[in-house]
């Protein structure tokens, strides 16, 4: 009986001892995979934004002490962060395009945080909206021609990148200049300048912050603050792109002047070593496919190097 009881004893333990060394070291495998998981996973790990931060805007500090501007902040942060293939995209056209409209807001002393609205207004892309506006600073005709830009059936300076952003930073300080503060030039510049001031003076406001406007305008600057968070530190919200990755400045063109009539725009192009689709891609503001220039007129083309 003893030698029956001995037997069953060592089985007992033996079977422990198996079940227990599997059992660690299944637990390390587990471990070890879960940490590969990890590694593998982090760029796309969902998670709240960080809040903790002082937040400043073309130089005016963001009063996320108030739990209304703080939520609302963290509202556009989120739906930025997670907006994947579009927040992907414009932090690769934002290493084309910022650099010239870098160059021309600081000549014209705008602060460098307002080029985050031609993101927030177009996705850096040549975009129409329904009401009418056009171009990466989505510019209204009235503006347009108010501010200098031609616009007819066969030219569209809305669309041209380096005159469109003049108008911007010239109707950008005009706001400035009337309101006193980037906050609410931003606003003016979604809203309008006449809604801005009726709403500072029927609610008695001083700031920005103090207004209680329609939803889209109550969003935009917020919105845009979020876009300069994401697209300047994109690491930090999970988005990894090495150089190669962004697009490339175009900076590999001349400039052809053209004071006479273009019958048309394909031959034109074709008569400069160039494709028509190519012609369009550097100078998107040729709508038409002809320039009539009865007034003769200078216009610079961009022309592509032939070596590209």
């Amino acid at each position: 009986m003893k030698k029956k009881l001995l037997l069953l004893f060592s089985l007992v333990l033996t079977s422990s001892l198996v079940f227990f060394i599997s059992y660690s070291k299944g637990e390390v495998q587990l471990g070890e995979s879960e940490q590969a998981i990890e590694e593998t996973t982090i760029p796309q790990m969902v998670k709240s934004a960080d809040l903790s931060k002082i937040f400043t805007f073309a130089g005016e500090r963001i009063p996320t002490e108030d739990f209304d501007v703080l939520q609302r902040l963290d509202n556009e942060l989120t739906l930025n962060i997670y907006r994947h293939g579009v927040t992907l995209l414009n932090i690769k056209k934002a290493a084309r395009f910022f650099p010239v409209i870098e160059q021309i807001f600081k000549e014209r002393g705008i602060p460098d945080d307002l080029k985050y609205i031609a993101v927030a207004e177009s996705d850096l892309q040549n975009a129409t909206s329904p009401a009418g506006a056009k171009g990466f600073w989505q510019i209204m005709p009235a503006v347009a021609e108010e501010y200098g830009l031609e616009v007819n059936d066969e030219v569209d300076e809305r669309f041209h990148l380096e005159k469109s952003t003049v108008a911007a930073a010239k109707l950008l300080q005009n706001y400035k200049n009337y309101f006193g503060s980037w906050s609410l030039a931003v606003a003016a510049y979604n809203g309008g300048i006449g809604r801005i001031k009726n709403a500072l003076q029927e609610q008695r406001g001083v700031s920005f912050y103090d207004l209680n406007v329609n939803q889209e305008t109550s969003r935009y600057l917020f919105r845009v603050i979020a876009i300069k968070e994401i697209i300047s530190n994109p690491r930090k919200f999970g988005y990894y792109l090495n150089e190669d990755d962004l697009y490339p400045v175009w900076n590999d063109y001349y400039m052809l002047q053209v004071d006479s009539n273009i019958e048309n725009l394909a031959d034109f192009a074709r008569k400069n070593g160039i494709s028509y689709r190519q012609l369009k891609a550097y100078n998107p503001w040729l709508i038409a496919t002809r320039l009539t220039n009865p007034k003769r007129k200078v216009y610079e083309i961009k022309i592509p190097y032939l070596d590209k």
